[in-house]
């Protein structure tokens, strides 16, 4: 029974990959810094390790005895943290676990990256994992964090470490204790959502993202990348099925993508201002794109099944309630 290392084990991801290891038959070893809450771990077995992703000997500390690191800690609530932490987290947090992970003869990486990694597809159209992050930097802070978080990664490889890149869609299921993938169904339920973008996004069950983490644990080739995504969707039709989960009628509003980028626009403004706003300029623009990807490598690789947005985000909701949370 192998002992398995999973950064980030307090956030969504994290402790659902604790569960599904668990599962599995490995044993959990859960890192977590010391002022973390461990509420999303609720219910489940693990063996608790302190430490950060920002002090390497923390994670010497934590990788000994282990054969796979799974390494899942980032900072994903980028509209709600600085530059400075969201760069020292995703791309020095990330060169860390690895340092520490060939230091230790770990067998086997699991990165945890995003399809924010991946950019923006032609409207319309899909990109697969031989895309290229195709934005200024300063266009998208977080996937410009992952595409550099990555380039480290196939360094690394090159260098003699096994690791393997998987590229998560949007995010949606239980333990959402930071309220990332849940902020939509929290927002339709508190307010009610009465327009919708002109682009779509890819979503994914947090269960279906932690299978294709394991099988690239298992069978996923050395430095490859596999995007895990379940539908493609538009956004008026994703809206309208959260808007049903939570009991209120679907937006009927068709935004342009003039009046999107204007949004975008006061939104940066208001948050220089210092007001909080529950998305970022970044968000705003992007869903003006078509945020979709083809996951037919992962399935065909890793044997990656995902199932409706529908399915998964009333898992995701009834775990809300259940919470209190929504």
């Amino acid at each position: 029974m192998p002992t398995v290392l999973i950064t980030g084990a307090t956030g969504c991801v994290g402790a659902n990959l604790v569960e599904a290891v668990t599962q599995h038959g490995w044993r959990a070893r859960a890192l977590r810094r010391a002022t973390s809450s461990l509420r999303a771990l609720d219910g489940l077995s693990y063996e608790p390790v302190i430490g950060d992703v920002t002090d390497c000997d923390s994670l010497v500390a934590a990788m000994r005895g282990v054969e796979i690191v799974f390494h899942a800690a980032a900072v994903a609530d980028y509209w709600r943290s600085s530059l400075e932490q969201l760069y020292r987290v995703n791309v020095d947090g990330t060169r860390n676990v690895l340092r520490a992970a060939a230091a230790c003869g770990v067998r086997r990486v699991v990165f945890t990256s995003s399809v924010a990694a991946l950019g923006v597809p032609p409207f319309g159209h899909s990109a697969n994992e031989t895309s290229v992050y195709n934005l200024p930097p300063d266009r998208f802070h977080y996937g410009y964090s992952k595409a550099l978080a990555e380039q480290i990664v196939l360094q690394f490889v090159a260098d003699g470490l096994d690791a393997v890149i998987v590229n998560p869609a949007v995010v949606v299921g239980p333990r959402d204790v930071n309220l990332i993938g849940g902020s939509l169904l929290i927002e339709e339920k508190r307010i009610g959502i009465p327009v919708y973008p002109p682009g779509g996004m890819c979503v994914i069950d947090v269960a279906d993202v932690c299978a294709g983490q394991i099988a690239a644990a298992e069978k996923g080739r050395r430095g490859e990348r596999y995007i895990l995504g379940g539908e493609n969707l538009w956004h008026r039709n994703l809206i309208a099925q959260t808007a049903q989960i939570v009991g209120r009628r679907p937006a009927r509003i068709a935004m342009s993508r003039g009046a999107t980028h204007a949004i975008a626009r006061l939104i940066d403004l208001m948050r220089r201002l210092g007001i909080s706003t529950p998305a970022n300029g970044d968000q705003m623009r992007l869903s003006a794109e078509t945020m979709w990807f083809d996951s037919s490598k992962a399935r065909a690789e890793l044997g990656l099944v995902a199932r409706p947005y529908r399915q998964a985000a009333q898992r995701a909701y009834d775990w809300l309630v259940a919470q209190d949370l929504a």
